[in-house]
């Protein structure tokens, strides 16, 4: 949730250069039929480094069976970018699954381990309403545009994600974890999916994190302390996207 945290902490002249920048963007005089070919025209340095940051997390994994979650996806943009590159780096993989969970609806708790941030608090970064039903249509269109098309191979899980990851894992004894992104910021469910996953990874697995080493969000690296240890893997970092970090399980 980094980009919203950090959109709020710029200053006034930063703020305004963005709003004025957007009304360029609502106000765009290229043809409908051609916006979306041209997005990269409104594309900040700093939203295009954590697209490549993600791009890159996911060619890590193309020799790794399995399936892609992201634990926190909100908007869902990783979702469709994880889509985009499964039909760019391997269209006939219909064995890897894409799979969001959250609540949709913000934070459900947080605890003592989350800190005292103004942004640690329940029901913060929730959606608008009916979003989740918003975000099917989009990723079963990125999924129309590429082969297998016909094979469902994506999946949005609403709820708690500590309560429905065992329900999921339950459901589906055979997932492997090619790669998990945590972008809970919070302690209990990120500990808990942390270990729910843990017997489902492989070598070579993946797992990204959104909020470790920061301030606002203590809880995510006191989880990942707990359940992995920091002493016993790289958390690596892309320096073109400061707030990301993943391991490797070797």
């Amino acid at each position: 949730m980094e980009q919203q945290r950090f959109g709020e902490l710029s200053s006034d002249k930063e703020s305004n250069a963005r709003a004025n920048f957007f009304e360029l963007f609502k106000n765009c005089p290229i043809p409908d039929n051609e916006l979306l070919a041209n997005l990269g025209l409104f594309i900040k340095r700093q939203s295009l480094s954590r697209i490549l940051f993600m791009h890159d997390l996911y060619k890590k994994i193309l020799p790794i069976h399995g399936n892609v979650i992201e634990f926190g996806c909100r908007w869902g943009q990783n979702l469709a970018l994880f889509s985009a590159c499964r039909g760019m780096y391997e269209p006939f993989n219909y064995c890897r699954k894409i799979i969001g969970f959250d609540t949709f609806e913000g934070f459900p708790s947080v605890c003592a381990k989350d800190g005292t941030s103004e942004y640690a608090k329940k029901g913060t970064y929730k959606v608008t309403a009916g979003y989740a039903d918003f975000l099917n249509k989009v990723l079963a269109y990125h999924e129309e545009e590429s082969p297998v098309s016909h094979i469902k191979k994506f999946e949005l899980v609403k709820g708690d994600a500590s309560v429905e990851i065992e329900k999921y894992l339950k459901d589906n004894p055979e997932t492997i974890v090619a790669m998990a992104y945590f972008d809970f910021d919070i302690y209990e469910p990120t500990k808990t999916c942390l270990n729910a996953i843990k017997g489902h990874l492989t070598k070579g697995s993946v797992i990204g994190f959104d909020e470790l080493n920061c301030k606002d969000f203590p809880g995510e690296t006191l989880a990942v302390k707990e359940v992995f240890g920091l002493d016993k893997y790289s958390i690596r970092h892309d320096p073109n996207s400061p707030s990301p970090s993943y391991i490797v399980i070797e």
